[in-house]
């Protein structure tokens, strides 16, 4: 378990932030510019004291003032993963592994380097230096580094925040590949839903330095009091999904969840795997029959359980579908024409493209680096 108490004062910026989480998994820590995420994470890793609080993981308390203690950010056993590799670049991409590898006493390198290069595939990177790697790449040695320290906690603040597209698309497989095969408590800071939604077990949302939501990440991404912390059109439903079967005619994949299916582009899993599928609120529409000649094929009967009124021309509608709730954005016009209370029966419909690449990713994978970005 990860336990934090803290404050902090910095110029103008106060910190006060408690939360419990997970130590077996990805814990996110989620907000807008200026909420406080590296600063709490800073605090974790020692970098920066509480003015007071707790913080411990897994029973180590790394800092209590009552107790007064305060563990040296050395001594802390905590990887982290910047925005920046920070590589040396006078060493080749060899000797900054090893020189994370160093770190660790021998008695405690259970995480070995063979095997991080192998999961990396950084292996034809070895005799290179920094200046000649991608961004993707140095992000990936940064990763090794981090992890042939053999961290009990693994920091990671907005590490492709600086990576373009195309280099995101590469390296974030090999995140899942890292939370999967080495089982490490992870921290992983974002401002990008995407990236959280794909990656994360456990959601903080931080705002003004407060903890304003802290829970499985299914839950809170559904929370509409969340929304305008969540983004304003991002916000939407996480579907936990097995893959059902593939229809290579028309290259779409059947996804089951409890309640319903969906059909979304086809997904290069096997059939039975598990996915995590996002639907976004924006893309979905109401109506009060199941329409005909539509060609919308996801078509889920529901029961509306919430409504919430936004600001302007719009409402947050939830619907359960089973034990599943999906949540549509409609205009307030559209509810009242509908007649739409708590308990109405509608079909949500949302359209296939709209469940594209980056909506569908990988809850676990076993072994292998197949994609759908």
């Amino acid at each position: 378990m990860i336990e934090v108490d803290v404050r902090a004062q910095l110029g103008a910026f106060s910190l006060d932030a408690a939360f419990h989480a997970p130590s077996r998994g990805v814990v996110a820590l989620f907000g807008r510019s200026g909420a406080g995420k590296t600063t709490l994470i800073n605090l974790l890793a020692g970098m920066l004291r509480p003015a007071s609080g707790r913080i411990s993981v897994d029973g180590t308390v790394f800092f209590d003032t009552a107790a007064k203690i305060n563990v040296p950010v050395e001594r802390r056993r905590i990887g982290f993963v910047f925005q920046d590799s920070r590589l040396f670049p006078h060493l080749t991409v060899e000797s900054n592994l090893r020189y994370g590898l160093s770190r660790a006493p021998a008695s405690d390198r259970r995480i070995a380097f063979q095997t991080v290069v192998d999961v990396l595939g950084i292996a034809h990177l070895l005799r290179r230096r920094p200046f000649s790697l991608s961004g993707g790449e140095r992000q990936r040695v940064a990763l090794g580094r981090a992890l042939l320290a053999q961290p009990r906690l693994l920091l990671m603040d907005e590490p492709l925040a600086s990576l373009d597209a195309p280099r995101k698309a590469e390296i974030l497989p090999y995140i899942e590949r890292l939370r999967d095969e080495f089982a490490l408590p992870m921290v992983y800071v974002s401002h990008s839903l995407d990236e959280v939604i794909r990656l994360a077990d456990h959601l903080l949302v931080i705002s003004d330095g407060r903890i304003m939501a802290s829970g499985a990440l299914t839950d809170i991404v559904s929370r509409l009091d969340l929304q305008p912390m969540l983004g304003r059109f991002e916000a939407g439903a996480v579907v936990d999904c097995t893959v059902m079967a593939h229809d290579d005619h028309y290259q779409l994949t059947t996804l089951g969840f409890e309640g319903g299916q969906l059909r979304v582009p086809l997904v290069d899993r096997a059939i039975g795997a598990h996915v995590r599928a996002r639907v976004r609120a924006r893309d979905v529409a109401l109506a009060l029959a199941p329409p005909a000649d539509l060609s919308i094929t996801n078509q889920l009967a529901g029961v509306v359980t919430a409504l919430a009124v936004r600001d302007g021309a719009f409402v947050d509608v939830a619907i359960a579908v089973g034990p599943t709730t999906i949540r549509a954005l409609i205009s307030r016009q559209s509810r009242d024409r509908l007649r739409l209370d708590h308990g109405s029966h509608v079909w949500a419909l949302i359209k296939t493209v709209a469940l594209d690449t980056r909506s569908v990713g990988f809850m676990r994978r076993a072994r292998g680096m197949m994609d759908v970005q």
